[in-house]
């Protein structure tokens, strides 16, 4: 059999007046997801164990089968796995935006999670700057994707507590700054990347074009590497990750997945939505299980873009499930599951704990479970409610 997860990341949300009392899910054209949702089975799922914060880290832990209650160790060390950085026992990783702070009287707010999404190039020659500035005594800076990028802290404290940035969209950065045992190793840093970054050529060019500087880092997501079974151990299982996200691809190499990159795919709206389509369909040639992984509803959703979520939410149908489902009939016996990993309200702009709607959709069965959509509130008439990490389980066995 062949297992596929399609995955949108955040798609979930609430209802909405200007919508008409539907929540985007309601709202969109997925005429391919309520194809699904009509002739399969159709639930809520608990991806975020209680106690756990409600990030794509634990939620896509979830999703790919794992309790996150046994496994979970932060975010930061699933992508320094995919950046091919080497972490010792007691080295700690941490997530390092490059972000926009704008400062309002006596007060400093986060004006821009992302630095107006800058651009690869551009930070790397930001995150270069810092390691040459700031780096050594056991801090390393490691250029990634985008505004996402990873410091190291070698021998490194863990016991403190921080803030998404993303958390904090538009608010006063103060009572968010990292707190607790180390803290105060990484607010110094934070402080001085603000005078490394702040005349730098490329932000200097960047606010003559327009642009939102990157004029400091934040630091999030620590934790040091886990320790997760690989998916021939735990499940019979040879697969592959699709994902522009390197949190995606760590869980994926962890996991004992191939990683497998797609031209033009970018994590956010203008992603390659129907390259990952037909890369997940070839992939399913040769693998038992494929894990497509699409960023963008969440990143509209953390800007508080309605309309773009919206327009993320229709193009993953149309071009990602439209795609695999046409596809994947020349295979004879097979399974789909589709979610997202958590909720992320436009309103709210970051996550929320709450259950997510699934769907699995398998071949030769055409009998649903009674929900006529693909929303949050048709899974809940259902009344099918898991736990997220017994979505996969459940599916192959």
């Amino acid at each position: 059999m062949k297992v596929i997860i399609l995955l949108g990341d955040g798609m979930s949300d609430i209802a909405y007046s200007e919508l008409g009392n539907k929540s985007p899910l309601q709202y969109a054209a997925t005429p391919n997801m309520d194809y699904m949702a009509q002739h399969g089975q159709v639930g809520l799922a608990h991806t975020v164990p209680k106690g756990l914060p409600p990030g794509s880290d634990v939620a896509n832990l979830s999703v790919f089968g794992y309790d996150p209650r046994t496994c979970y160790t932060g975010r930061s060390p699933l992508e320094a796995i995919s950046m091919g950085v080497v972490l010792g026992p007691d080295d700690v990783a941490f997530r390092m935006n490059l972000v926009t702070l704008k400062p309002q009287g006596s007060a400093i707010y986060m004006q821009d999670f992302s630095a107006g999404h800058i651009s690869t190039s551009e930070a790397r020659e930001l995150v270069e700057t810092l390691q040459k500035e700031l780096g050594g005594s056991g801090i390393e800076f490691h250029a990634g994707v985008g505004y996402r990028h990873l410091m190291v802290w070698r021998g490194g404290k863990d016991g403190m507590r921080s803030t998404p940035p993303h958390d904090i969209s538009g608010k006063a950065v103060l009572d968010a700054l990292p707190s607790g045992d180390g803290a105060d190793v990484l607010n110094n840093i934070m402080n001085h990347s603000q005078m490394a970054l702040h005349d730098h050529p490329v932000n200097v060019l960047r606010k003559e074009k327009g642009l939102l500087p990157a004029n400091s880092i934040w630091l999030w997501g620590h934790g040091k590497t886990p320790r997760i079974e690989t998916y021939k151990e735990k499940f019979g299982l040879n697969g592959a990750v699709i994902s522009a996200v390197d949190l995606i691809k760590g869980i994926g190499i962890c996991a004992g997945l191939d990683i497998i990159n797609v031209e033009g795919a970018t994590g956010y709206i203008d992603t390659n939505y129907l390259g990952k389509g037909q890369a997940a369909l070839d992939a399913l040639e040769n693998h038992d299980f494929v894990y497509v992984h699409v960023e963008a509803p969440d990143e509209a959703s953390h800007e508080g873009n309605m309309q773009h979520k919206l327009q993320a939410i229709e193009y993953f149908d149309r071009l990602v499930v439209g795609t695999i489902l046409e596809g994947i009939k020349k295979f004879e016996d097979y399974a789909i599951l589709c979610m997202p990993d958590h909720p992320t309200p436009v309103k709210l702009m970051t996550h929320t704990s709450d259950p997510v709607p699934f769907i699995i959709y398998r071949s030769g069965v055409e009998d649903g479970n009674g929900a006529v959509t693909y929303d949050e509130f048709q899974a809940k008439l259902t009344g099918l409610v898991v736990e997220g990490h017994s979505l996969l389980p459940l599916i192959i066995s």
